[in-house]
């Protein structure tokens, strides 16, 4: 079974941003920088409240003070490099600062970029069982919206938290170090704010990962009705529709609200309790001032040093809570990160035999469950053997269990009972690319990527050059009708293919699949979207193409496969009959009843 746990790591804690690490390592030497200039700029900042102190208390004369010439031009002389120094002081910070917002921002763009590859990647590499329970728009929702969340975080407000944090410490240990008695009573205020912090911090994180599934739900629910926007509109749905999502959509609010309600009311408790205590400490230094126990350069500073750790405290506030909401957005990715597929590649691999023109196909014993409809089977004690360049059609009523043959040839799902074999190979033991190299697949609904006519065809073979493109498109007589479109092979032909007609699609399909030239070919109801015309030349051009190879045809018009060395009947899941077309009509049996039903007309 495919499993779907989360990490250990997904805690309800900012813990949870730990999946990132391995995106990380990559770029410890630019963390390394980036932290380095972090830590020089924070430096920078703290040294201006010192040079303030020294500017008020030696560079200006105290009011009320007679004036003398000699000290005046003194400390004038003074006063300009006190000045020269912020000014050096301020250069500093802006190219520390300015070093530090760049590096972060570039790993947070790198790191983003990364993350997405790996999970789409992940994706990619998932059984049609993963794709059984979960949705296409909740995984485009965790490509986009949490991945954005991501690269804030490690981008931007990483950064401002740990150069808060820094600063922070910095300029509480300054206040500790020059006014050490009232700075203990504040720490013990602070002290007292941490621990109901955290509760709200938890809180926030919570509803935070239920935001971001609430948005994904509006996803998946785009991404369903915008592929099926010919029968919505079919079956004027589009009111029912819209309803679905704005309903959708106000659950996404309604969740956010309560997040931003709670991460409001962490940012105005850390504030308050903060601007509280550190407000105690400046009355207490105003009195110390007025007894004459510290200078009024000490308490500037003081004032300065205050304001910094007041400032620190309320930017961690705001960057713990964007902390939380990516914790909630980096465990939905690991959770998909860490889902392992059912069909995957053996650690050592059996290889297959060298590759003739046509393959063995042996199905024994086969028993088999959708992972969705575990009580229900869809093939039944089921066996077949294709000879090399056999052509075997499977024929039968709708849910006999013709399409699971073929997926459980390409590797899609494994069987609960019996083994499939490709030339004296059991499938489990073969690598899945070179598997899925063997076989070439003519699908019931022709898929079409957006992008031109040659590179759909040419999707079948990449390295294929254009001229055994157009040979191939001549082969499924998809050439003329390619060449009369507006750019001709050049042409972009839309969103699935939008602008073809359904046979110019299916035509292209198979063009793709002769381009392939693989020692097995997969046909599911291949010509199903060909007019009368259009079957004719394309049967030609398929009977050409299956000459040299094994074929499994599956069809449900049984004029196609007419010619066809075997004609394997089922029901049920089960082989009911097998033989020639004529044999199978002179039996009077299953194919007998739909041969009449098709051929009496």
């Amino acid at each position: 079974m495919t499993n779907t746990s989360p990490p250990a790591a997904s805690a309800k804690t900012p813990r949870a941003l730990s999946g990132l690490l391995p995106f990380l390592r990559p770029y410890r030497g630019r963390i390394a920088w980036a932290l380095i200039a972090l830590v020089l700029a924070a430096i920078a900042t703290l040294c201006f409240p010192m040079a303030m102190r020294q500017l008020i208390d030696q560079g200006l004369a105290p009011a009320g003070a007679a004036p003398d010439p000699v000290a005046t031009g003194a400390k004038l002389v003074a006063l300009r490099d006190y000045f020269g120094l912020l000014f050096v002081v301020a250069a500093a910070l802006g190219i520390f600062s300015a070093v530090r917002f760049y590096l972060m921002s570039w790993l947070g763009e790198r790191v983003t970029a990364d993350v997405r590859n790996a999970v789409y990647s992940h994706v990619l590499e998932q059984s049609p069982a993963f794709f059984e329970t979960t949705q296409t728009g909740e995984v485009l929702s965790r490509l986009t919206t949490d991945t954005t969340l991501v690269q804030t975080v490690v981008g931007s407000s990483f950064s401002m938290g740990l150069r808060s944090a820094v600063m922070g410490l910095g300029a509480l240990a300054m206040l500790v170090w020059t006014n050490p008695l009232i700075m203990a009573q504040v720490l013990g205020v602070l002290v007292l704010v941490v621990l109901p912090s955290v509760w709200f911090g938890r809180r926030v994180q919570r509803l935070s990962r239920a935001s971001q599934d609430r948005v994904a739900d509006s996803s998946a629910i785009a991404a369903e009705v915008l592929n099926a926007i010919p029968v919505v509109q079919g079956y004027t749905a589009e009111q029912r529709e819209s309803q679905r999502f704005i309903q959708s959509t106000n659950n996404a609010f309604a969740t956010a609200r309560r997040r931003v309600a709670a991460r409001s009311g962490l940012m105005a408790f850390i504030i308050i309790a903060t601007s509280a205590a550190l407000l105690w400490g400046l009355y207490e230094g105003t009195q110390a001032v007025l007894a004459g126990q510290i200078s009024a350069g000490h308490m500037g500073e003081t004032v300065v040093y205050v304001i910094m750790l007041a400032s620190s405290f309320a930017v961690l506030s705001e960057v713990y809570g964007d902390l939380l909401r990516a914790a909630g957005a980096s465990e939905r990715l690991m959770e998909l990160l860490h889902t392992r597929s059912s069909i995957e590649s053996p650690a050592q691999a059996q290889p297959l035999p060298a590759s003739n023109s046509a393959s063995r196909v042996v199905f024994e014993g086969i028993t088999f469950h959708y992972p969705s409809r575990p009580s229900q089977a869809s093939l039944s004690d089921f066996s077949l053997t294709l000879e090399p360049g056999q052509t075997v059609a499977l024929v039968g009523p709708s849910g006999a269990g013709k399409s699971t043959v073929l997926q459980l040839l390409l590797r899609f799902y494994d069987p609960q009972q019996g083994q499939v074999l490709l030339d004296g190979v059991p499938l489990p033991r073969a690598n899945l690319h070179a598997l899925r190299e063997r076989m070439a697949l003519v699908p019931q609904e022709a898929v079409i990527f957006s992008s031109s006519a040659l590179e759909n065809i040419r999707y079948g073979r990449p390295s294929a050059s254009d001229e055994e493109v157009y040979s191939a498109a001549r082969a499924a007589f998809a050439d003329d009708f390619i060449r009369a479109l507006p750019e001709g092979y050049g042409t972009f032909l839309g969103e699935r293919g939008v602008r073809l007609s359904g046979g110019q699609r299916q035509r292209i399909a198979i063009a793709r699949a002769m381009l392939k030239n693989a020692p097995l070919l997969l046909l599911d109801e291949a010509t199903s979207a060909l007019d009368a015309e259009s079957e004719r030349m394309v049967q030609a051009a398929l009977e050409s193409a299956m000459r040299d190879r094994t074929t499994l045809v599956i069809a449900h018009r049984l004029a196609t496969v007419q010619k066809a060395d075997r004609i394997v009947v089922m029901d049920a899941g089960r082989i009911v009959e097998t033989g020639t077309h004529a044999e199978l009509v002179a039996a009077g049996g299953l194919y007998a009843r739909l041969a009449a039903l098709q051929f009496k007309q």
